[in-house]
């Protein structure tokens, strides 16, 4: 990964201590759960690939909503990679690293945040010039004790861990040396999105973007 892209997804990772995941069902819902969450100061917003308005949701953010940082989330090819930097995403993350996107990565359109989960997986990465990480899935793949082991043999890499993070158990991975930040899915409900409560889910942006390493 070029120093470029290194800065800019180190920009995304340091905006604020959690990152939301985000699968967003209906377009309609996209802009106001966006500025419902920068409303809570929650600036970074990690859009999944994981419905098919997905690429449709990130073109409409990254037009309506600029105050916005919009990742493309769940990469695993390098034609989503593509697609999702048309599409208007400034950043992409991937819940691991493929042959085929390392192949990719030398003329990426936009900076990845691959996943990784065993040492091996992460020497490959690093082997390819990657250095940022996203850890995933966090909670089954070992954890805090998981994080503090990389730390000794890696202490280059930095990690956002993703996967069964929650409010309570967030501040602790936050006080690593090696966590820049965490990805979660709790602040934005898939209930209070489908009511439209978008009070709430600010509320829970303000909570998440408040939190500190414990």
């Amino acid at each position: 990964m070029s120093p470029e892209h290194t800065q800019l997804i180190d920009g995304a990772l340091r905006s604020g201590p959690v990152i939301p995941v985000l699968v967003i069902e209906r377009t309609d819902d996209a802009v106001p759960l966006a500025r419902a969450l920068l409303a809570g100061g929650v600036r970074v917003l990690e859009v999944t690939l994981r419905t098919p308005n997905a690429l449709e949701v990130i073109t409409l953010l990254a037009r309506q909503v600029p105050d916005a940082i919009v990742a493309a989330g769940t990469i695993t090819t390098p034609e989503q990679w593509d697609a999702a930097a048309r599409a208007g995403a400034r950043l992409g993350v991937s819940p691991g690293l493929t042959p085929r996107l390392l192949d990719a990565a030398p003329h990426a359109p936009m900076p990845l945040l691959p996943g990784v989960a065993t040492a091996s997986e992460l020497m490959s990465a690093m082997d390819a010039g990657f250095s940022r990480f996203k850890f995933f899935p966090a909670q089954q793949a070992g954890g805090m004790p998981m994080l503090k082991a990389f730390g000794g043999p890696f202490p280059e890499a930095v990690f956002c861990p993703t996967g069964g993070i929650s409010p309570d158990n967030a501040p602790d991975y936050l006080a690593l040396p090696n966590v820049a930040c965490v990805g979660g899915s709790w602040l934005a409900p898939a209930e209070a999105v489908r009511e439209g409560d978008w009070d709430r889910i600010t509320q829970l942006a303000q909570a998440a973007a408040a939190l500190l390493p414990r």
